[in-house]
Order: C-alpha cells, then structure tokens, then sequence
C-alpha cells in the first residue's frame, strides 16, 4: 500500500488505475478507524521525527490523492444540502461518540470513545483521542493531532496542513487546555497539559517567551509540557515607529502537587488567566 501511493504521488495518471484507488481508499478507511495516523509519537531521529513525534508522509499524500479519485455528490440532511466530495463520518452512537447538532466530521477522520463534539468540525486526516472536547465552534484542520481529554473551548481554531507533505501537523498532547479563541497553527506542537488563555496564537514564527524565571527564554513552535500562556506583545521598530507586535508569554506552570482540574483552576486564578 505504502508503495502504490508513493508510485502514484509521482505519477498521477496512476489514479485511474483500480489497485492504486483501492490503496488510496484504504488509507482512508484507516485514518477513519484510528489504525494509520498522520502523524504518531515516536523515539525515532530520522528526518521526520521531531519533538517526539513522527509525520507519516506517505499517509498525507494518501489524503491529497483521495480528493482526485472522488467524485462531488449531493448529500441531505432535512432541510440542509451539501455537495463535496467526502462523505461524512457516521455510526457515532457505534463509536462511542456524542455528537451535538450540527458538530461535523468529515471521513477519514478518527473520532475515539468518549469525544464530545459540540457544533463545530473536524476534518480528514485529523485525530481527536479519547475523552476529548472540541467545544462549540471550534475546529480541528486536515490532519491536526489532538491528544487523550485535551479541551478546545469555544471558537478555538486548530489548524491543518496537507502540503507541503513533509511539514508536521499541529499537535496537541493530552491534557491540554486551549481556551477560547485560541489560534494554533503552522504545525505548532503544544505540551502536555498545558494551559492556553483565552485569544493565544501561535504559529511557526511565534515568539513563545518564557517569562517565569530572572531572564527571558525565547522559543518558537513549541509549547513546553504544563505550561500556562497568555498572549502578550513585545516592542518592534518599523519605519513609521515603534510598535507591540503579537507574542505568547509562558507565565507559570500547572502544579503537580494537585488533582488536575484543582490544579488548573487554581493556575487561573493565581495568574489571572482567562479562557
């Protein structure tokens, strides 16, 4: 399977070739059942693996030459009409998902037991682990990476990427809290239990200031495990004069001395956090 999709990523008049469809399809149906992901935890130090994690690339292309072979179709729902060319996720009751109109996921994305999805979406090649909520409005781009009960609350975008295939996705780790409004984009990687305030954005090119100790500690694409970050600016000069551009300010750290959710309203509280 790997093979035939790197054959046909090459050639594309491969797509009309039945056993090369039927590996493409299968990759998908993969992804929709959480056996392939796009990206996975991993010890390897290959070229791929970063932060701990490793980008399938060949499975990505796999998602990219799914929207050749489909055809756009008319899909009703009551009242509402959709034409696309991938169909919708179904059997949620089956799953073990609870699903709140008018939540939408597309096939090829893996939903596990226990996700809440309040109205919002989630898209192909994305993975939403167990126990998770993406809360009203919030999206989860192609392939994003989300982690065991991570909260996305309301409005919280999550971005996708399916090209170029080598860049990684936006991961998410367990635990985390991304408050609302919340921007992470660009294959940004966020920690374990983490905690992002209300109308944080982060992108590849994001200053993340660590601001806790004696002296400022600069980051970019990676938010340390149990981290608490509210946005702040920091100065720059232009030519019409000096202005604050946008960063996120890492301000303490969730404690492990408590039960997680104690722990995490109690770091709201003490730092004045809004989500």
């Amino acid at each position: 399977m790997h093979e035939l999709i790197e054959k046909a990523w090459e050639d594309r008049s491969l797509l009309a070739d039945p056993e090369v469809v039927q590996a493409i399809e299968g990759v998908v149906e993969q992804l929709d059942r959480g056996e392939l992901r796009v990206a996975e935890p991993s010890t390897s130090l290959g070229p791929t693996a970063t932060n701990g994690w490793k980008v399938n690339e060949w499975v990505k292309k796999a998602v990219l030459l799914y929207f050749p072979i489909r055809k756009m179709v008319t899909m009703e729902c009551g009242p509402l009409e959709f034409h696309d060319k991938i169909p919708l996720k179904r059997n949620y009751a089956r799953l073990g998902v609870r699903v709140v109109p008018h939540a939408i996921a597309r096939h090829g994305s893996y939903i596990a037991p226990g996700v809440i999805l309040m109205p919002g979406y989630v898209n192909i090649g994305a993975y939403v682990d167990e126990g998770s909520m993406v809360d009203t409005w919030a999206t989860v781009g192609s392939c994003a990476q989300i982690g065991k009960h991570v909260h996305l609350s309301g409005g919280v975008g999550i971005g996708g990427v399916l090209e170029p295939v080598q860049a990684a996705p936006v991961i998410i780790e367990d635990g985390a809290f991304i408050g609302s409004r919340a921007i992470v984009v660009e294959g940004v990687h966020v920690g374990r239990e983490a905690v992002l305030g209300a109308n944080v954005v982060l992108t590849a090119s994001t200053r993340i200031i660590d601001i806790t100790g004696p002296e400022p500690v600069e980051m970019k694409g990676h938010v340390p495990p149990r981290s608490v970050v509210i946005p702040g600016t920091v100065p720059k000069r232009f030519p019409a004069g000096e202005y604050g551009v946008p960063c996120a300010l890492i301000i303490g750290q969730r404690k492990e001395s408590t039960d997680r959710k104690t722990s995490l309203n109690d770091v709201l509280r003490e730092h004045h956090v809004a989500v």
